[in-house]
């Protein structure tokens, strides 16, 4: 269920959602909403071990959470898609897992008293690849160095670290002189590609995919309002920008969900 189909309320401090079940929200805002499901399926990324340091258990055994469900502090979390799974990793290992229990969903990311790993695989080579084919897809809006293209469009491991280092040496260079909407973009694109040169797989898609989203939005604002004015632009700006941005988002998904499928 998507956060703007969600039915809002807001409050001015945190508390109990549900006494019974100890439901809590964190943040002054949206309140979760209350899944009455008996399960769902989604997906995790882990590291080495869970954030409080427990060992990541085997497939198949349901993990217990008895306290009380914060969304994005406490709990067993969980994101129905891979993209908005994601943001949130801390790891290359991508597990696709059950949740159920009580559930709070906060619209990218579910939280759960009762998780379990059904199966898992190695998705840094997957990162990795995904991160390059986002900079590959803004890499028309920057004069990319010649390693760097060949970084991005052959995965050449033994070249990233040049790819990287060229990438940073031309920042400054592109932003001379540049008008600030194309500049805007030209960051974009920059970023993208730095950010699939330079980190770990995992934070390289992660970065990645968000500036390419954002240049894809951005531009697509741009059109949207050539000929608006005052607050007419600003709304058309608006509506065009949140389209854009969940329409790149849902491509990426796509992408993410078939490359990560087609291993099993």
């Amino acid at each position: 269920m998507s956060t703007e189909s969600r039915s809002k309320s807001r409050t001015g401090v945190s508390g109990i959602i549900n006494a019974a079940n100890l439901v809590h929200y964190a943040d002054i805002g949206d309140e979760p909403e209350r899944r009455n499901m008996t399960e769902v399926e989604g997906w995790h990324f882990c590291g080495p071990t869970l954030r409080d340091g427990r060992p990541v258990p085997a497939d198949g055994v349901w993990l217990e959470h008895t306290g009380p469900l914060v969304v994005y502090l406490s709990g067993l979390h969980l994101s129905e898609r891979i993209i908005d799974a994601l943001a949130y990793a801390p790891g290359a290992t991508l597990c696709r897992v059950t949740g159920s229990g009580t559930m709070l969903d906060d619209g990218d990311k579910m939280v759960c008293s009762r998780r379990r790993i059904d199966w898992r695989i190695d998705a840094e080579s997957i990162l990795r690849a995904f991160a390059r084919r986002c900079a590959l897809d803004v890499v028309h809006l920057w004069d990319a160095p010649p390693v760097v293209r060949q970084y991005l469009e052959t995965g050449d491991e033994s070249i990233r670290s040049m790819a990287w280092t060229a990438a940073d040496d031309t920042a400054a260079k592109g932003m001379a002189g540049d008008a600030a909407r194309s500049a805007a973009a030209w960051c974009a694109a920059r970023d993208a590609i730095w950010s699939a040169t330079r980190h770990a797989a995992w934070y390289a898609a992660q970065d990645a995919a968000r500036a390419t989203a954002w240049s894809a939005a951005r531009a697509t604002a741009w059109s949207a309002t050539g000929d608006a004015v005052n607050a007419a632009w600003s709304a058309t700006r608006s509506a065009a920008w949140s389209a854009a941005w969940s329409a790149a988002k849902d491509a990426q998904d796509r992408l993410l969900t078939e490359t990560v499928l087609a291993t099993r």
